[in-house]
């Protein structure tokens, strides 16, 4: 069978076993990271399943804010041409918050001839995988994403409340706690529920460091784009479980100036041929394939940044002695470093990046982190002494370029980086670029209300 064959094939089966769903989201998921589509009816998703369904191209490079970028050269210019959206095999579940006549899938676009388009964050993605199997490793990895619960209403200034616990508003942390767990049980049991009937591996809850924040883990895959796509589905029941329960959900990277930010923490290791896990080791600062795989985190970090903090409110969350990391260091179970290797067995040895705000997008945080490991693999590049104590303290330890200091620097660095552009690909480069300054010039030509507070009467 072809795989024309097989998706039509997956879809019939799906709509024997749930005749009544007749509305079907297909999403897509540009590259900043928010998902767009379509919702159809039963017999218009039976159609994208046999023949796919076209999308402009001004979708793939849509803004934060949905607006299109003209500065792209893309737009006016190509007549706003039609690409294809074809059906990610595996992803066609049903959408339990919306009843039982609501099902969602995702798609990747392709070119008309169904070349994957470059574009597309999915298809960068799989670029930076094949050259891993080039040199014959298999990323297995897990993505943790914090988030906060929110108030549907904000506060009278207009910023957010963290949700109720307890039928009150607190504003103590209580880090690993279980009442707060149990605050949110009915959110939490509705959340394990969507989970299961979307066929997302979710697992361990824990109440972060801050009112209302909390994390689930996704377990670990060998197959780095199905997490990808797993993880962007989880975002999506979370927002949507919140909303049942008359809440909001939010992944911005920091929503309260004195609260801890919410971080997206990778955790990456590679399978040789042999089906091997090729950072084992008794050591636990890994195998020297580890070491070379940090060395090229250290050394793209600074060109990678603009992926991992996309956003002008991303660079709130570094901060020192805040559990976000602030210098492209390197530690073995040391939670101050941007590279934690955590404690475990020799066969479990792994990496945890430790960069990228929960408002990144998960396929390019991803692709940007195996370029580095694949780049500092074949270049054999030594990360240096591992931290050991407060990484904050230690920040000017590794000669490694340092972290870009803002959104401006960040996204100037990764339009810059030839390296990057290889492994990305070139046109991917320069449109993500573009896109995020016509945010900038968009985002500072607001005035904001401390602008008022600052410098009304004192200019």
């Amino acid at each position: 069978m072809t795989d024309r064959d097989n998706a039509l094939a997956e879809a019939r089966a799906f709509f024997d076993a749930h005749p009544e769903v007749d509305a079907v989201d297909m999403i897509f998921t540009n590259m900043c990271g928010v998902p767009r589509g379509k919702r159809l009816r039963q017999h218009e998703a039976l159609a994208v399943y046999e023949n796919g369904r076209f999308l402009p191209i001004s979708v793939t490079f849509a803004d934060i804010t949905g607006r299109d970028v003209e500065e792209t050269g893309l737009l006016w210019e190509t007549g706003d041409a039609d690409c294809l959206c074809l059906p990610v095999p595996g992803t066609l579940v049903p959408a339990p918050w919306g009843g039982a006549a609501a099902a969602q899938f995702v798609t990747s676009f392709h070119e008309l001839d169904r070349r994957p388009h470059d574009l597309d964050p999915r298809a960068v993605l799989a670029n930076v995988i094949a050259r891993l199997k080039e040199v014959g490793l298999t990323p297995d990895i897990a993505v943790e994403l914090e988030f906060y619960l929110l108030e549907r209403e904000p506060a009278a200034d207009g910023k957010p409340v963290p949700a109720r616990a307890g039928g009150q508003h607190r504003n103590d942390i209580q880090v690993y706690g279980l009442t707060e767990l149990e605050d949110q049980r009915p959110f939490l049991d509705d959340l394990y529920a969507f989970a299961d009937a979307q066929n997302i591996p979710l697992e361990s809850a824990i109440s972060e460091y801050a009112a209302g924040q909390f994390e689930l883990t996704l377990e670990h895959k060998p197959d780095a784009i199905r997490a990808c796509d797993e993880a962007v589905m989880y975002k999506r029941i979370v927002k949507e479980a919140a909303r049942l329960h008359g809440l909001e959900a939010t992944f911005m990277a920091k929503p309260f100036a004195d609260s801890a930010g919410n971080g997206m923490h990778l955790h990456m290791s590679l399978v040789n041929e042999a089906g091997e896990n090729a950072f084992a080791a008794e050591d636990p600062e890994g195998s020297p394939l580890l070491r070379h795989a940090i060395g090229g985190m250290q050394a793209l970090l600074a060109d990678s940044f603009a992926l991992f903090a996309p956003n002008a409110n991303s660079y709130r969350r570094f901060r020192a002695n805040s559990y976000a990391p602030v210098a492209p260091t390197w530690g073995v179970n040391n939670r101050t470093v941007s590279f934690r290797v955590p404690a475990g067995a020799p066969k479990t040895r792994h990496v945890e990046h430790r960069v990228c705000g929960a408002d990144a997008n998960p396929y390019l945080a991803v692709a940007a982190v195996l370029a580095a490991m694949h780049h500092g693999i074949v270049n054999k590049l030594d990360p240096g002494p591992a931290i050991v104590g407060n990484g904050y303290e230690q920040a000017g330890a590794t000669s490694a370029a340092p972290m870009p200091a803002n959104w401006f620097a960040a996204v100037d660095r990764f339009a810059g980086s030839a390296v990057l552009k290889d492994y990305l690909g070139s046109r991917f480069v320069e449109v993500f670029s573009t896109v995020k300054r016509s945010e900038q010039d968009r985002y500072f030509a607001e005035v904001p209300q401390l602008d008022y507070g600052w410098y009304l009467r004192t200019a």
